[in-house]
């Protein structure tokens, strides 16, 4: 069918989805059934999801984009990441919208996170489109999921439309709806250029390539005539070496008009210049759009090769790894006892667990991992303000004025039952009750199960311990969870030094406040005292705050029997054996070395 390209006919879409509900399978669908010919990518089962880790993990962490041809108007997918690590990344591709697919999972409702990108669509003025997903599969309660959507998001049944992205039931009533429902874009086509970036990625042939939405004027490639484009927010210029439009592969044009979607290759290497959320126009005195801002890591750990002589691999790794993700940040670190690795910023949990098995698949680095931490920021007594990410970065107490740590605002989406267990637990990570929300009783809708949203402001610290796990274990998996930053607050923060045989082990040192140092350093020792390996001297293990011992615990001392050989006699042969071995103990304990094996020190890091 010959295209449309009139502003009137462009409609600019994303779908918002918790991770698992089926968002990229039902793109596939929506592909297939405006011809897109899929029969080269069939081996993969999800076009849209590029890597492998996310054809595993079943979430999209690279954006996509994406043009469709449906009975003359050109529907433009731009996809989002649906989880909380990429909240800044979602909503700069719902930026770049007019509507957005609500996509719901007809077995397992509504989660989270969903909640939270419904929030920010309707903040951006977007069209929303509740869709129930998944509705193919046997005893699934269709009536109790449309009861919640009217109730939890405030959506008239009539609204909703039932899909199965599995056998591609009602997606062409869904394509139907996105025509007739969505707005076209606006724009003007004789004003300069400005066009938001929403995605940037690396490939070798192009160099940097950057996803873009045009809002006014448009952009052309004339081969042998470069023009010059500006990033408004980072003052840096390029010339474009190719424009195109993702059909999902890219596919050259030469030409982007007001309101549609495509990419620029830069044929540039730095991905650094080319930040999501920046403005791309051919005039450099250009308003940006707004809300841009430059994404900060707020969560720290530390990367060594588990060989030292794989450090220069992991190091081409991380570099290769950070030209597709402008969010990952390092830097050199050195250790005395893992020797040299990197210092990685990251924007949360998973976006840890996405870059740790990056590099161990694509790239096959083996990696030891220290304990996550975050940044603090402390006050010194001159009135200087330094940033701290490790124990060992932290001056001496009485250069310290104040220090203050980062805090989120959580919301926790769960069934009403689980409310006790889960405050009780947000009490033991210090979090401060702000509110609780019920859902759905302004309607006076009847669902099955009471849901509520618990909001906590608590310390980013206490969340990235395992908070996730154990908030999954109360709730049997029900809860889902979502957070932003809030500020720096002030906190009595203190380093604990560990100490094995009166030696300090710099690895292990940690920061804690104050009332939770000694049980944490308690927790610590006992894993210790079963990871380090017996000697024939007893082992002090002791964590100290300053001068002060708060925890301690012994390794016992093997014991040769060196009375084995006698037999009969007077007592005083085995007493004088025994002195004996008693003396060489003391000399041991005087001299001997403890050197922590890895896998000790592994063993130690993973609690």
């Amino acid at each position: 069918m010959q295209e449309d390209h009139s502003i009137n006919k462009i409609r600019n879409f994303s779908i918002i989805a918790h991770i698992d509900h089926g968002k990229s399978t039902l793109a596939d669908r929506m592909l297939e059934a405006v011809h897109t010919d899929l029969s080269r990518e069939k081996r993969k089962e999800r076009v849209l999801d590029r890597l492998d880790l996310e054809q595993e993990k079943g979430i999209t962490i690279k954006l996509q984009a994406c043009r469709m041809i449906w009975k003359g108007y050109q529907l433009n997918l731009i996809d989002t990441p649906g989880h909380v690590d990429f909240s800044y990344e979602v909503s700069r591709s719902l930026a770049a919208c007019e509507s957005a697919i609500l996509l719901v999972d007809a077995s397992q409702g509504i989660q989270a996170q969903t909640i939270s990108n419904t929030k920010k669509a309707l903040d951006l003025g977007l069209k929303i489109i509740p869709v129930l997903n998944k509705i193919d599969i046997p005893y699934v309660n269709i009536e109790e999921r449309e009861k919640e959507i009217e109730g939890l998001l405030g959506f008239s049944k009539d609204e909703i439309i039932k899909v199965s992205g599995k056998t591609g039931e009602n997606v062409d009533q869904l394509l139907d709806a996105i025509v007739s429902r969505s707005p076209a874009p606006e724009g003007e086509e004789n004003k300069p250029l400005k066009a938001l970036v929403f995605d940037s990625f690396y490939d070798e042939h192009r160099g940097v390539v950057i996803a873009v939405r045009v809002f006014d004027g448009q952009v052309e490639h004339i081969p042998g005539k470069p023009t010059n484009l500006y990033m408004i927010q980072r003052g840096e210029s390029f010339r474009p070496t190719e424009i195109g439009i993702f059909t999902p592969n890219l596919k050259e044009t030469n030409i982007l008009k007001c309101g549609e979607v495509g990419y620029i290759a830069t044929g540039l290497k730095d991905i650094s210049y080319f930040t999501v959320g920046d403005t791309v126009s051919n005039k450099i005195d250009t308003l940006p759009l707004d809300g841009y801002k430059v994404p900060k890591p707020n969560m720290f750990a530390t990367f060594f090769p588990t060989d030292p002589e794989y450090y220069e691999d992991l190091r081409v790794a991380l570099k290769k790894l950070s030209l597709n993700d402008s969010s990952l940040t390092f830097t050199e670190q050195r250790s005395s006892l893992l020797g040299s690795g990197f210092r990685c910023g990251f924007l949360g949990l998973l976006h840890m667990e996405i870059v740790q098995e990056r590099l161990e698949r694509e790239y096959d680095v083996s990696l030891i991992i220290t304990a996550p931490t975050v940044e603090y920021r402390v006050k010194k007594v001159t009135g200087e303000e330094i940033e701290v990410q490790t124990p060992n970065e932290l001056p001496d107490p009485t250069e310290i004025s104040e220090i203050r740590e980062p805090w989120v605002r959580t919301e926790i989406l769960t069934p009403d039952k689980y409310i006790g267990d889960l405050m009780k637990l947000c009490q033991t990570k210090r979090g401060q009750y702000v509110n609780t929300k019920y859902l759905g009783t302004e309607k006076n809708i009847k669902m099955k199960e009471q849901y509520i949203i618990l909001e906590y402001d608590m310390p980013l610290a206490s969340l990235i311990s395992n908070f996730f796990d154990q908030m999954k274990n109360i709730t049997s998996g029900y809860a889902s969870l979502e957070y932003e930053f809030i500020d720096f607050f002030p906190s009595d923060v203190v380093k604990v030094s560990v100490l094995v045989n009166h030696e300090e082990v710099g690895a292990l040192n940690f920061l804690e406040v104050r009332e939770l140092a000694r049980s944490k350093a308690v927790k610590l020792l006992e894993e210790m005292k079963k990871a380090i390996p017996r000697q024939q001297f007893p082992i002090p293990i002791q964590a100290s705050i300053g001068a002060k011992i708060i925890a301690r615990e012994d390794v016992k001392a093997f014991r040769k029997d060196v009375t084995a050989k006698l037999y009969g006699g007077d007592y005083s042969r085995k007493k004088k054996l025994l002195e004996k071995q008693k003396k060489g103990k003391k000399r041991l304990k005087q001299v001997g070395q403890v050197s922590l094996p890895q896998e000790a020190f592994l063993a130690i890091l993973k609690t």
